[in-house]
């Protein structure tokens, strides 16, 4: 019975160094280079993280978030709001109700080049500004 428990600990300490391995390790990969902290204003560039704009009394905090991709990354943002609004991306023409003290999120390819306004539909009010390279 020694021998089996030996050989089950084996296989689980591999096989927990293959999960820890696959989950991190360094080395190649997305862009997640953020010039910015996702919780306030700036510019970001980031391909595996979202970034986070906070609306509180109907206005973002920190000011417009200005977030940047590469045509073909795909753009990544959640908004999280003290308001109940819609939130609409100009250009791609993507909306998305969010209630008063709730969050949405928002995850589609950068196909359209150019700059983009994020808005609270109702309220006029610009969060985000989404720019989109060659």
């Amino acid at each position: 019975m020694g021998d089996r428990r030996k050989a089950a600990s084996a296989l689980l300490a591999v096989v927990a160094i293959a999960g820890l391995a696959a989950c991190g390790g360094g080395g190649g990969g997305a862009d997640t280079t953020s010039t910015a902290p996702n919780t306030g204003g700036g510019n970001v560039k980031s391909e595996a993280s979202a970034a986070q704009i906070v609306v509180r009394n109907g206005e973002p905090v920190g000011g417009v978030r200005r977030l940047e991709y590469s045509a073909g990354d795909q753009v990544r943002f959640a908004v999280d709001s003290d308001v109940a609004d819609e939130i609409h991306v100009h250009g791609y023409d993507l909306m998305k109700d969010v209630p008063a003290g709730g969050s949405v999120s928002f995850s589609f390819p950068a196909e359209i080049e150019g700059i983009f306004e994020v808005e609270l539909e109702e309220r006029g009010e610009q969060i985000a500004e989404i720019r989109v390279n060659p």
